[in-house]
């Protein structure tokens, strides 16, 4: 066993022993399809604490010829897999992770030398007798052993990305990087798999449009392993019975991340902290400080801070994801903030509308942390007086309520408030509370037609009325009510009656006022 040739399965066993263990072994199972294929390269990107290095040291444990494994995947999905004894611990295994090299070198360059070096003394080691022209030149050895002796290896990366985070405006170092890793891997008979891990896709410009080789699975387009990319529904719900957690509070903490075919992924590392902790709470982002947050959605790029200032209300936004370089310092338009954002986790996206929106109760706490610190004092203002603004609805306060979304509005200052729309913004807006004891839908199928917004209490709040939100637009607040009754919206939330709010909204474009009127249902 050495430290980067067949480093065994240590790390992999420590996952397994752990009290809370999800067994994503099937990817296993994929990677072994690829196997001395066309289609060996494989680029993995997903937030921090979303399993990356695991599933590298998964990898290891399986392929790792020197390992003796079959027993510590004894009862895992892999053991069902017909490929599961034809390639467990048959290839020798280069394991490097590159944040380690990147922290012991002053330059690229140092780190590439360390590499290499670290590389070739191990490969001297497991095959002595070979004859090498060239003891320097990593990639002639490699070729002379598999001339020699015939023998694949599986290349394993775990944060391959670390420079273009690290050295974000090093753009020479960046190429060089990128020059490097291609002629190491690209068709090279001797690489059996190459598995890269790390936050960010592959780098694009140019002739460096990088490593093309390489399958890219993303948190834009995670494809057939969207599964592994974190915990999915079914498994978070395994863990609520377990651990006698509700799962509608999980949800709302943890959920959000929406793949195709209405794939549900959640946060591991905060999914594990609150079964382990009995508690909900900010754990992911405690692993991130949100001053990056906050420097990212700062950035002056037109529409960017309106367009948060939606996010945070709840609304999705559509953009463009074509222009994104794949970086943390190419960024032109609002639309590369927001795509970045999603990579770093901070956003999800929804592929079939192209909509980013925030994806639950814990990163939605960050960006109110970051706006904070932002100094955007009236959307923190409008959060605070969240809170009033719903217990004065409750109460039943017609002219609070309306004085209340007048101050969201004239201190937000969303510049196309023109429309219905730009109203059902404001509102979400200085509802932000709501989250706490509702889940909102905006546009619900009811009746005849489908109501604006309508707020719907979680499981620990029943004792809180359902809320049904019309908006007007240079109307009256009395003809969003009439609306609700004519086209019978409360039909659908008949369960409700008795402590049911109606609720209408109307904002005057002479008077530059918004009006509202309150009414209870009655059982």
């Amino acid at each position: 066993m050495g430290v980067y040739l067949n480093p065994g399965s240590g790390r992999f066993e420590e996952s397994i022993a752990s009290e809370i263990y999800v067994d994503k072994t099937k990817l296993i199972e994929y990677t072994n399809k690829i196997l001395g294929t066309e289609q060996k390269y494989l680029c993995v990107s997903r937030p921090r604490r979303f399993g990356k290095s695991m599933t590298a040291n998964m990898l290891a444990a399986y392929y790792g010829k020197k390992n003796i494994t079959r027993e510590l995947f004894q009862g895992l999905q892999i053991e069902k897999s017909s490929s599961f004894e034809k390639n467990l611990n048959k290839y020798h295994v280069i394991f490097l992770n590159m944040q380690d090299f990147l922290s012991k070198a002053d330059n690229i360059w140092q780190m590439r030398e360390l590499i290499e070096k670290a590389i070739l003394r191990e490969l001297f080691r497991e095959y002595p007798k070979v004859d090498y022209p060239d003891k320097e030149d990593l990639v002639g050895v490699w070729q002379e052993i598999y001339a020699e002796y015939a023998d694949s290896f599986v290349v394993i990366i775990d944060e391959w990305d670390c420079i273009f985070r690290e050295k974000r405006d090093d753009k020479l170092a960046q190429k060089y990087y990128l020059d490097f890793l291609r002629n190491m891997l690209k068709d090279k008979t001797y690489i059996k798999l190459a598995y890269m891990t790390g936050i960010l896709p592959i780098k694009k410009y140019g002739s460096h449009s990088a490593l093309n080789m390489f399958d890219e699975y993303s948190m834009i387009e995670p494809d057939a392993l969207a599964e592994y990319i974190g915990f999915t529904e079914q498994e978070v719900k395994v863990l609520c019975a377990r651990y006698d957690m509700d799962f509608g509070e999980v949800k709302k903490w943890y959920d959000g991340y929406l793949f195709r075919d209405n794939l549900h992924i959640y946060s591991p590392k905060s999914v594990v902290s609150a079964m382990r902790s009995g508690r909900f709470g900010t754990y992911w982002n405690k692993t991130e400080t949100f001053e990056a947050l906050r420097d990212y959605i700062n950035m002056n790029f037109n529409g960017l801070k309106d367009s948060v200032v939606g996010l945070l209300a709840g609304v999705r936004k559509k953009i463009d994801i074509g222009t994104f370089a794949n970086d943390m310092t190419s960024l032109e338009t609002a639309d590369d903030v927001l795509t970045l954002l999603i990579h770093l986790g901070y956003l999800g996206y929804d592929p079939v509308l192209e909509e980013v929106y925030i994806p639950n109760t814990e990163v939605a706490t960050e960006f109110v942390n970051a706006v904070k610190s932002a100094g955007w004092d009236e959307v923190v203002r409008a959060v605070k007086n969240s809170e009033e603004l719903l217990e004065a609805t409750w109460r039943g306060d017609e002219e609070a309520v309306a004085d209340g979304i007048e101050v969201v509005h004239m201190e937000t200052s969303i510049l196309s408030y023109n429309d219905e729309n730009a109203l059902s913004c404001i509102l979400m807006l200085a509802y932000y509370s709501a989250r706490n004891y509702y889940t909102s839908v905006r546009e619900l199928p009811a009746g005849k037609g489908f109501a604006d917004i309508v707020y719907l209490p979680r499981k620990s709040s029943m004792d809180k009325p359902a809320m049904l939100v019309e908006l007007k637009w240079d109307k009256s607040a009395e003809s969003a009510i009439a609306q609700i009754k004519e086209k019978r919206y409360i039909k659908a939330l008949d369960g409700y009656n008795g402590n049911l709010l109606l609720i209408g909204i109307n904002y005057d474009k002479n008077s530059k006022k918004h009006q509202c009127v309150i009414e209870k249902v009655l059982t």
